[in-house]
């Protein structure tokens, strides 16, 4: 039987490999220093995404520390299926990767497109539109498996389920920056999920 703190050490080690290439890439892209108007997602989404972001990012640190905290949100599972959910976040380092690396500086923290926007096909953009989205969510179910703990998880549903939403005005600021180009981008990939 595993006991609690290996999952812990594996969590930690597993965020110790993503954030810093997430920071990495984030820094990146604050170095063009443009103002990015994020009141253009909505101010529900602008919040309600931060203070689900936040909730997130506070319980799964409350678990590293000290997991008797989150206790209260736990679910009972079956080690495989913890054990699931470290190799979901391996999975997750390598595509989050990819797909920072693809986007370059067109990252950003909102449906903004910037002034020197360029339209990304390549990489996993090359069969789904918004690669970054998949590994918000491939992160909070490994997570959230590792820690066994429903709290984790359905905050992190809450956060992916508000970039979803906002995908529509991305979209539209998209088809406007780049017209057809962008429409025929849409019609041969799909939003999170590859194209049959």
């Amino acid at each position: 039987m595993t006991s609690e703190n290996t999952f812990r050490w594996v969590l930690l080690a597993g965020l110790l490999v993503v954030l810093p290439v997430a920071l990495y890439h984030r820094l990146r892209s604050l170095s063009t220093k443009e103002h990015l108007d994020r009141m253009q997602e909505g101010l529900f989404i602008l919040i309600t995404l931060r203070l689900a972001g936040l909730a997130t990012l506070m319980s799964i640190v409350t678990y590293l520390v000290n997991p008797s905290r989150m206790a209260w949100g736990a679910v009972p599972m079956p080690e495989w299926l913890r054990w699931t959910g470290a190799a979901l976040l391996a999975l997750c380092a390598v595509f989050l990767t990819w797909t920072l690396h693809s986007l370059g500086k067109n990252l950003t923290d909102t449906v903004v497109t910037r002034e020197a926007h360029t339209l990304v096909t390549t990489g996993p953009y090359r069969w789904v539109r918004h690669p970054f989205y998949v590994s918000v969510l491939f992160l909070a179910a490994s997570c959230a498996l590792l820690a066994a703990n429903g709290f984790i998880f359905a905050s992190a549903l809450a956060v992916f389920t508000m970039m979803a939403l906002r995908t529509r005005i991305e979209e539209r600021n998209l088809v406007e920056r780049f017209g057809d180009e962008y429409r025929r981008y849409m019609e041969r990939t799909g939003a999170f999920f590859p194209r049959l």
